[in-house]
């Protein structure tokens, strides 16, 4: 009787022994889970908030750029390289180092948003794709304002964000030449034939396109139409000092 109690109480230690095992496994399982989940949501904040700074440093590198637009005589210049504004940081190509870490090549990332390339050739730039349907007046993006966040405020900014905006002509002129705000449409001969350059589609339209290169790869971009006004007759007002550029419209 003696022994069939010892066996009995060896019994009940092993089954003890194993309950809290799975106990302890189970409790494992739990913290692990819990601490998965909180990392988890912490990197969903992490990426929702420097998704939320790159889309306002974009939309704050366009409001930079407008008075400054408005104050452009000729667009043409603008355009075509000529005329920059004055948040940048240097030449227009080259390799910057970001504030979040990584590299950024200038002239790659005009290239992309003008033909979706690294190199564009001219055939690129006048192909008619998706994204660039217009063919001829496809926009010849060129980098007007570029350079770190913290550069672009009045205050210190500890945001790690680089910023560029490019200027392109509207797409929905038809002179075929994207370095030109508005000339005579295609065929129109001025000299012999003066009215037809009144016809000059998107003539004092300029479009804005700003993105934001975060941390960690973020990337926001922003838009904008930016219009000269216009007189009695519908027809933009051109070459006015500052203030007389004024409706623009902001999308994404």
């Amino acid at each position: 009787m003696a022994l069939l109690t010892r066996r009995s109480l060896a019994d009940d230690h092993g089954v003890a022994l194993i309950v809290t095992l799975m106990t302890m496994t189970l409790i494992l399982a739990i913290g692990l889970a819990l601490t998965l989940t909180t990392i988890t949501e912490a990197r969903i904040a992490g990426n929702y908030r420097r998704a939320a700074q790159a889309r306002y440093a974009a939309d704050a590198a366009i409001e930079r750029v407008v008075p400054e637009l408005a104050g452009v005589l000729r667009w043409d210049d603008v355009l075509t390289g000529v005329v920059k504004s004055t948040f940048t940081d240097g030449a227009s190509s080259g390799v910057r180092l970001l504030p979040g870490g990584g590299r950024l090549d200038l002239a790659e990332a005009t290239n992309l948003v003008r033909c979706g390339k690294t190199a564009c050739s001219a055939a690129d730039a006048v192909a008619s794709t998706d994204d660039r349907p217009w063919g001829a007046n496809n926009p010849m993006w060129q980098p007007y304002a570029y350079g770190p966040l913290d550069s672009l405020a009045t205050s210190a900014l500890d945001v790690p964000i680089y910023v560029i905006v490019w200027v392109g002509d509207d797409p929905g002129e038809n002179d075929g030449d994207p370095l030109h705000d508005g000339g005579p449409p295609t065929g129109c001969n001025p000299e012999t034939d003066p009215p037809c350059a009144d016809g000059s589609a998107g003539r004092g339209v300029i479009l804005l396109l700003a993105r934001a290169f975060g941390a960690d790869g973020t990337q926001r971009t922003a838009t904008a139409t930016l219009a000269r006004q216009r007189n009695a007759e519908g027809k933009p007002v051109d070459d006015r000092p500052n203030g007389h550029v004024v409706s623009w419209r902001e999308g994404r």
